[in-house]
């Protein structure tokens, strides 16, 4: 009887042995690792393919866009970029033998429209502020309003500030818009809103804020596999027709803000802002709600409309329209327009123009440019140097 105890203990062991390493697998292979230094080294385990590559926006622009790991003894291909990686949030790919994926060994990943990448951040500035730091943490929220407009219950995604469950104070409101590839998760996840504003508000550089992330599809009602209704990426298209625009529909969300949320109801404590199709969003939201917000930001957008119409005569009336509501707007007061632009931006000239067309009739804007494109790089920027400019 001993010896059956014995050799079933014996048994057991041999057993759960097998099984953690089926579990753990042999020695973990660390991707990326980032050095003292800044240079980043990318590993992938694959012993039997026969070309392992890496690409990803840590590139230079100048920079090859795509560079060769090598194979060790062990299996395990490597690439270390060659200079040290100025501080940002980046995203990458492995393509193994012609096929792209991601990293097995990097759980950080962030959803782009309908693709999927593994993501680090290189600290420093203003990697830091993209970053999840020992201080205090504000909430974020997915919710579903009702939007008598659209006539259908949708998604939004809200951040509340750290202590807003336990306090009775009212907050100021930021109403921030994606672009024409996202959705109401867009800007939480490639935007790092809730990273930046736990930052900032920790460092006393913006104020206590609520800021409410709606999906600026009216087609859909929510980010994909999160509706009942089926998904088509292209643009946000959906199966439903839209019946009416996020224009027409935004005051379901501001409604819904301020019936559910603890907030200031003036237009010193409300600011809207977002990218691309948000910054047309944004400026065409705010020109038709006449006295709602004092701040407007304008990211990487025309502000005066450039939305398709059916001829070029529509587009020139629909400019026109569009420039009678700013001379409204200015007439009527706000605190700041901010419009912003990377100088290589496709809609750069675009922005220019629309800034000429403003001067002419005298309204008050503020201009920030920076360097690069159309990338959620300067657009992580921007949020972080307007986002203190609020509610001053």
């Amino acid at each position: 009887m001993r010896r059956l105890m014995i050799l079933a203990v014996a048994l057991l062991a041999v057993t759960v042995a097998m099984a953690q390493e089926a579990i753990w697998g042999r020695q973990a292979v660390v991707s990326p690792e980032i050095h003292d230094d800044n240079t980043v080294t990318f590993r992938m385990r694959a012993p039997k393919a026969i070309k392992v590559e890496v690409t990803g926006d840590f590139f230079g622009v100048d920079a090859p866009r795509i560079a060769e790991l090598k194979e060790n003894q062990e299996g395990v291909w490597e690439y270390t970029t060659p200079e040290p990686l100025p501080s940002e949030l980046y995203s990458y790919t492995f393509i193994v033998d012609g096929v792209r994926m991601n990293d097995p060994s990097n759980v950080m990943m962030i959803r782009d429209v309908a693709s999927v990448a593994s993501v680090f951040i290189v600290p420093g500035d203003p990697g830091d502020l993209y970053s999840v730091n020992d201080v205090p943490h504000g909430t974020v929220a997915r919710r579903w309003y009702d939007s008598p407009t659209l006539k259908e219950q949708r998604r939004i995604t809200v951040y509340t500030p750290p202590g807003y469950e336990n306090s009775k104070q009212t907050y100021p409101v930021f109403y921030l818009l994606h672009g024409s590839g996202g959705d109401e998760e867009a800007w939480i996840s490639l935007g790092r809103t809730a990273q930046i504003m736990d930052n900032l508000i920790a460092q006393g550089k913006a104020k206590p804020m609520i800021v409410v992330m709606p999906n600026g599809h009216t087609q859909n009602a929510a980010a994909p596999g999160e509706s009942s209704r089926d998904y088509l990426p292209a643009m946000g298209g959906g199966q439903r027709q839209a019946v009416a625009s996020m224009e027409d529909s935004f005051g379901d969300i501001i409604a819904f803000v301020e019936s559910n949320y603890r907030v200031k109801k003036n237009r010193a404590n409300r600011a809207i802002a977002g990218l691309s199709m948000g910054g047309m969003h944004s400026s065409a939201i705010s020109a038709q709600y006449t006295k709602t917000f004092d701040y407007v930001g304008i990211f990487s957008a025309p502000p005066i409309s450039t939305m398709r119409a059916g001829s070029n005569e529509e587009a020139v009336k629909r400019a026109e329209e569009f420039v009678n509501k700013l001379k409204t707007q200015q007439a009527n007061g706000f605190k700041l327009y901010w419009i912003a632009c990377g100088n290589t931006d496709f809609l750069y000239q675009g922005v220019i123009d629309s800034m000429k067309k403003m001067d002419e009739i005298g309204f008050n804007y503020t201009y920030r440019e920076s360097g690069e494109g159309h990338i959620w790089k300067n657009w992580r920027i921007y949020l972080s140097e307007f986002a203190p400019m609020l509610f001053q």
